[in-house]
């Protein structure tokens, strides 16, 4: 009857976990309503202009990386603020694998992640204590990529919840279009032009 009881609270504790998940609007800043794709074990959490504030007020003491993919850095621009691109996952050099799920090309594990960022945290003359902000296009990836730092040892690491190009509108004449928040939404820097210092090459 105990076990019960418990397992009924847990159900009711994700079923309630769940519906404040449903309930996060995109531009708040109430995390703990987060969707669970965007949640990570640090529980560290900026919008697009906290992050660019924390990194323009600290510029040497915050490590800020884009982890798209290097075809997104090209396509879709990338923010200027930024410290480099290191990618979390990678389409394959020769794209003949599919996704049926996300319909798009297949797309791996960096294996280099991790000493990537290890290699730019040292070049900026940063420490695993040191904060660090991760930004991908919707902060899905970026939650995700948070947890391996930290699982890697380092202990501020920071998702960019909207990303880059944001979230989906649900409704409208542009459902489906990510135009609802994010870094270029909120009319923050940012280029199409590329710095080649900050772009990321397979080693």
């Amino acid at each position: 009857m105990k076990s019960l009881k418990f397992a009924l609270a847990g159900l009711t504790l994700a079923f309630s976990t769940l519906t404040l998940a449903a309930d996060w609007a995109p531009g708040s800043t109430d995390w703990s309503k987060l969707p669970e794709i965007k949640v990570s074990k640090a529980g560290l959490y900026l919008t697009p202009q906290q992050a660019q504030d924390m990194k323009v007020t600290n510029p040497k003491g915050v490590g800020f990386f884009d982890i798209r993919t290097r075809a997104e850095a090209m396509y879709v621009g990338m923010a200027s603020t930024v410290d480099a691109l290191v990618p979390f996952v990678e389409h394959q050099e020769i794209m003949s694998d599919w996704d049926d799920k996300r319909t798009m090309y297949k797309l791996e594990p960096n294996q280099d992640f991790v000493a990537e960022i290890d290699r730019r945290m040292q070049a900026l003359g940063l420490g695993k204590d040191a904060p660090v902000i991760l930004i991908c296009r919707s902060g899905d990836r970026s939650s995700k990529a948070a947890d391996r730092l930290l699982a890697a040892g380092y202990g501020k690491v920071y998702s960019v919840v909207e990303g880059f190009e944001g979230d989906r509108a649900s409704e409208g004449p542009k459902k489906g279009q990510r135009v609802v928040n994010g870094w270029r939404n909120a009319d923050l820097p940012w280029s199409y032009k590329l710095d080649k210092a900050k772009m990321y090459f397979p080693r």
